[in-house]
């Protein structure tokens, strides 16, 4: 009987969640095609947890965690995706970390700048302050009429917006790095 009812009360809890789940997914995709605001995508799948191997080198994708076949699928997928709902991104930043430029290049959707302020926090957890500050300078600052994408990690979207992505999500923000919504993976 236990069973029963917690299956009910998941499904009244999913039923009861599920339009502002649509809402929040709705205004991020809006504020995508008005453009002026600025997409944290967390890279896709990169397996091995958080933070990198020991002795691990930025200059040097064979000492990282990297993307797995599930992960460079995630993102072409959500390239496609974005580009059949006529997204465009006016400039497409990224953490140095490979894993972040993978994701950013396989979404096909632009040129990558590697961007160090997007840089892993958890990794360089004595930078978190300095590398947040320069993150909300950066978005604060954005000009640009179109839409600029930024790929990064989860910890540092989480904080920028006290949001924790899943993997391949994508957090819409304003220029104060206020959450307008989210769009989830396509895994």
């Amino acid at each position: 009987m236990s069973n029963r009812v917690t299956l009910l009360a998941l499904t009244v809890a999913m039923a009861l969640g599920a339009p502002h789940a649509r809402a929040d997914e709705a205004a991020a995709w809006a504020a995508l095609r008005a453009g002026g605001h600025i997409a944290l995508m967390r890279h896709t799948d990169a397996p091995g947890g958080t933070g990198d191997p020991p002795g691990f080198k930025l200059e040097d994708c064979a000492t990282q965690r990297n993307l797995s076949d599930k992960g460079r699928d995630e993102a072409v997928q959500t390239g496609t995706r974005l580009k059949a709902e006529g997204i465009a991104f006016e400039k497409i930043l990224s953490s140095p970390w490979c894993r972040c430029m993978d994701t950013a290049r396989l979404l096909d959707m632009g040129a990558v700048e590697p961007a160090p302020t997007f840089s892993n926090v958890v990794v360089l957890r004595d930078q978190t302050e300095t590398l947040t500050e320069g993150a909300r300078t950066l978005i604060a600052g954005w000009q640009g009429a179109g839409t600029l994408l930024v790929v990064t990690h989860g910890a540092n979207i989480r904080a920028l917006t006290g949001l924790s992505p899943a993997t391949g999500e994508i957090v819409v923000v304003d220029r104060s790095a206020e959450a307008i919504g989210r769009i989830p993976p396509l895994h």
